[in-house]
C-alpha cells in the first residue's frame, strides 16, 4: 500500500505572511534565538527547514559548516535554495527531498541538529522514530536546537495555547493532510535519547518554546 506523504508545497509561497499573520516575528525570533551555538560547528543536519529564512541566517553566523538541509517539501526547498543562489554559501549546502518516516536512513557524522517547528508535524510514535534516527546520525557531545510549540502547565496560557493548537492543527490537517493531532512529547523523547537541556526561552505566553539540548558525553 502506498503511503499518503503530507505536503506543505501549497503553502511554500505564503509560508511568511502566514506566520506573520498569526504570531507576527515570534516564530522568526524562536528559530534565530540559539543559533550563535552553532557558530563552531563543522557538520550541521537541519530537518524541516521551510523556506530558508532560518538557513540564510545559520550559513552566515557558521561559516566554516557544511548544511544537509532534508525536507519533504520540493516547493519548500525550492524556495530556500533561492535564497542562497549566486553566493558561495550555496557551496556549502546540500538539499534533499525526502520523507523521514519512509525514505533511507540519514547520513551521520553530524556535529548539530535543528528541528524548527518540524516534530509537531508527527504523532507521538512517529516522533519518537525519528528522534531515534536523529540520535544515530549525531557525534558524541552534539547540539540538538529545538523550537517548537508548546502546552503550558496552567492558568490562562495554557487555555490559550489549546485554543490556538487546535486551530493550527486543524488549517494543516485541511491544507496539508498532516497525520498529527496533538502535540507529541518531543523535549521528553529527545532527553530520553540521551541529551541535556542547556537553555531555554518562551514567546507567546509559552506557547513556543526554543531549546538547547547537548548530548551527553
Amino acid at each position: 500500500m502506498k503511503l499518503h506523504r503530507p505536503s506543505f508545497d501549497r503553502l511554500a509561497q505564503n509560508y511568511r505572511a502566514l506566520e506573520f499573520v498569526a504570531f507576527g516575528r515570534d516564530l522568526e525570533r524562536a528559530r534565530f534565538r540559539h543559533l550563535e551555538r552553532l557558530r563552531h560547528c563543522r557538520r550541521i543536519l537541519v530537518l524541516g527547514e521551510g523556506d530558508g529564512r532560518c538557513l540564510a541566517r545559520l550559513v552566515r553566523i557558521a561559516p566554516e559548516a557544511h548544511i544537509h538541509c532534508l525536507d519533504i517539501s520540493a516547493g519548500m526547498l525550492a524556495r530556500a535554495a533561492a535564497r542562497l543562489a549566486g553566493t558561495p554559501a550555496a557551496d556549502r549546502v546540500t538539499f534533499e527531498q525526502a520523507d523521514i518516516l519512509a525514505d533511507g536512513p540519514l547520513p551521520t557524522g553530524f556535529d548539530a541538529v535543528t528541528t524548527f517547528f518540524f516534530l509537531d508535524c508527527f504523532t507521538a510514535e512517529q516522533a519518537a522514530g525519528i528522534v531515534a534516527r536523529v540520535q544515530a546520525a549525531l557525534r558524541p557531545e552534539s547540539l540538538w536546537l529545538f523550537t517548537d510549540f508548546a502546552l503550558p502547565a496552567r492558568g490562562f496560557a495554557r487555555l490559550r495555547a489549546r485554543a490556538w493548537l487546535a486551530t493550527l492543527y486543524a488549517f494543516f490537517r485541511w491544507q496539508t493532510g498532516l497525520p498529527a493531532r496533538e502535540l507529541p512529547p518531543s523535549e521528553h523523547l529527545i532527553e530520553q535519547a540521551g541529551f541535556v537541556l542547556e537553555a531555554a526561552e518562551e514567546l507567546q505566553n509559552g506557547l513556543l518554546r526554543s531549546v538547547v539540548f547537548q548530548r551527553k558525553a
